[in-house]
């Protein structure tokens, strides 16, 4: 599979690789996971920091060259797997102690990586991780500039920026610039719910029609009826003309509260009708 296709942009800037690297902040008695190390630009210097490395490559090509570059070294490993899969609680190495993670991430799987281990069992002490620049600053967005995306990631961490890249740092180089970020994992969940499947499928409702008004966008994503919608917000105590970009974490809590004390009110019958002849609608021909 071509590096294009894996969405590989090898990172050659020696200056952004040296922010990466002070920014994972790694000592000798520390195990740093790196994911998808691609032609090795920051491997190096973390085996060189760090107590332990475990490699995380899902080309094969690559994983076995990294494979046999250290094959004599018993504190470096490499798995050829898909990141998004990976699961740290179940890895002899991260089951027994803390560990940090250092990554150049893939832009088309950045989110779900990065979520993956946020959302884990066995989560990272930090992660210091290369992404798209839009993907940074929505990650690390302020109530007004909020997304789903800013909400599952602050849930878990907070967000500090390192340094931007632009595209001449790669090879070959991207069509747009990207930003280095360290995620500080907190130890317990920012928002508290009983779980997190149920926290964000209301989550994801409010931000189903995100230009609209609160109450309009949770009856859209939701399939609840207006006025049950917009008993909720009411109960919030929120301004009946609140955005979902405007939530801080605390809103939201306040929200998920109020949602699960009125019985998570159920969508009607009327509304999975209309949503059903919007699916037919749209696959009509025209």
């Amino acid at each position: 599979m071509s590096p294009q296709r894996l969405g590989q942009h090898f990172l050659v800037d020696t200056d952004v690789i040296a922010s990466i690297i002070d920014a994972a902040d790694l000592s000798s008695d520390d195990t740093v996971v790196e994911v998808g190390p691609g032609r090795g630009a920051l491997t190096d210097d973390l085996v060189k920091r760090a107590g332990r490395v475990l490699l995380l490559e899902f080309d094969e090509d690559l994983a076995d060259r990294f494979a046999s570059k250290y094959e004599s070294n018993p504190n470096v490993r490499v798995l050829n797997i898909d990141a998004r899969d990976f699961e740290s609680d179940l890895d002899p190495w991260l089951a027994e102690s803390d560990y940090k993670v250092v990554a150049n991430l893939p832009y088309y799987a950045a989110n779900p990586i990065t979520r993956n281990f946020l959302e884990s069992t066995r989560k990272p002490t930090s992660m210091v991780i290369m992404v798209q620049r839009e993907v940074a600053n929505d990650m690390a967005a302020n109530p007004g500039d909020m997304s789903l995306l800013s909400l599952a990631i602050q849930i878990y961490s907070t967000v500090e920026p390192i340094v931007d890249a632009a595209p001449s740092c790669f090879n070959p180089p991207p069509k747009v610039y990207s930003t280095v970020i360290k995620l500080k994992p907190t130890q317990e969940t920012r928002i508290n719910f009983e779980s997190a499947d149920d926290f964000f499928k209301l989550a994801k409702c409010g931000f189903k029609s995100p230009r609209k008004q609160l109450h309009n966008s949770l009856s859209d994503g939701l399939f609840i009826t207006l006025d049950d919608a917009r008993a909720i917000v009411e109960k919030t105590g929120f301004e009946t003309s609140r955005r979902p970009a405007t939530l801080s974490l605390d809103d939201w809590q306040i929200l998920y509260d109020v949602w699960v004390k009125v019985g998570r009110p159920k969508q009607v019958q009327g509304s999975v009708r209309r949503k059903r002849q919007n699916v037919q609608n749209k696959q009509a021909p025209k």
